[in-house]
Formats: C-alpha cells, structure tokens, sequence
C-alpha cells in the first residue's frame, strides 16, 4: 500500500482526521495546540490524530494528498477542511460546529 492509499484509508475510515506535529496530548508546534484546543472546545473527542513527525511518508504524502502545504490538516468525513487558521475562522464562525453536527451521507 502506498502512502496515499494509507491516508485515503485513514480519511475514509475515521470520521475525523488530524494530521499534526506531535500527540494531542503533546503537541509539538503552536498551530497543532491550536487544532486540538478548537477540537476539544467543539465537544470532539472521538477522532484519529496522525503524528507526521514519526512518518517522514506521511508528512510529505499529506501534503500533496491534499495539495495543502502545511501541518496541522483536519478532515471530516473523508474531506479536506484546512489548517489551524481555517480551523480557527470556522470555529469563530460556528461553521466547524455544522459540519461536525452534520450526519454523514
């Protein structure tokens, strides 16, 4: 299996998707903090966090899985949501909550 095939995988079978610097109970940059902090703020406890430092494959593949260049990535329901700051704006917004609340198809 290659590498985007792994994080295919990955997006389609989990709900909820971070690809992050470090572990959400250790984040290890500012921007990942911030992603598990608006994940906790938004009730979601039930979600993979994938640690691109200890997957040299995975944190380049994410990056052209996504055509997205930096780390932290959110997915929900298989889709690519964005990094930190759009994370931060959908949250501000009350957007994240709607699509977390919505069901998926």
């Amino acid at each position: 299996m290659d590498v985007q095939d792994k994080i295919r995988e990955q997006v389609t079978k989990h709900r909820v998707v971070l690809y992050m610097k470090g572990q959400p109970e250790f984040p290890m940059c500012g921007f990942s903090a911030t992603a598990i902090e608006i994940l906790k703020r938004s009730g979601v406890d039930d979600y993979l966090a994938v640690d691109v430092l200890v997957d040299p494959e995975i944190r380049q593949g994410i990056k052209t899985y996504a055509n997205w260049p930096t780390i932290p990535q959110l997915y929900i329901d298989g889709e690519f949501v964005g990094g930190a700051d759009i994370m931060r704006e959908m949250y501000q917004s009350g957007e994240l909550k709607q699509v977390l609340e919505k069901k998926p198809a």
